[in-house]
């Protein structure tokens, strides 16, 4: 199983920026715990601050990837085309937030993914990608 993780603005900064709400953990270090527990899965790691480069690795691995875990950060609530970018592929996608999305500010209540995604997981911290991919395993068999 090949399942691609994407993250948008900003999350580079994971470990560094807002502890308080995104934790102390950098994401490389949690993405290598992720391996180590999934290692029958077949990973890739994405990250860029920019709209464009999300879409272009969405339209990249969307027809020959069985699963998607994205986070676009603000883009969520932003990107008509990041949207219409998981509309139009083949590969099932999961929108996943570290926070609480729903108590937080009004402006983040509304995603312009989530209609075209299969679920949606929030607030559980960065076990949200854990929560994806053991949705995966069982969707997917």
């Amino acid at each position: 199983m090949k399942i691609l993780i994407i993250n948008g603005p900003n999350l580079n900064l994971l470990g560094k920026r807002e502890k308080s709400i995104y934790g102390k953990s950098s994401f490389e270090e949690y993405y290598s715990s992720l391996k180590n527990e999934f290692s029958d899965i077949e990973f890739e790691y994405y990250q860029s601050n920019v709209e464009g480069e999300l879409i272009n690795k969405l339209h990249e691995v969307g027809f020959n990837y069985e699963a998607i875990i994205m986070n676009a950060g603000a883009y969520t609530h932003t990107s008509i085309g990041i949207g219409d970018a998981i509309a139009g592929i083949e590969t099932p996608a999961i929108e996943v937030h570290i926070s609480n999305v729903y108590a937080r500010e009004e402006y983040r209540h509304q995603s312009l993914m989530a209609k075209n995604c299969i679920g949606v997981i929030a607030g559980m911290g960065l076990n949200s990608y854990r929560l994806a991919i053991l949705h995966f395993l069982s969707f997917l068999k």
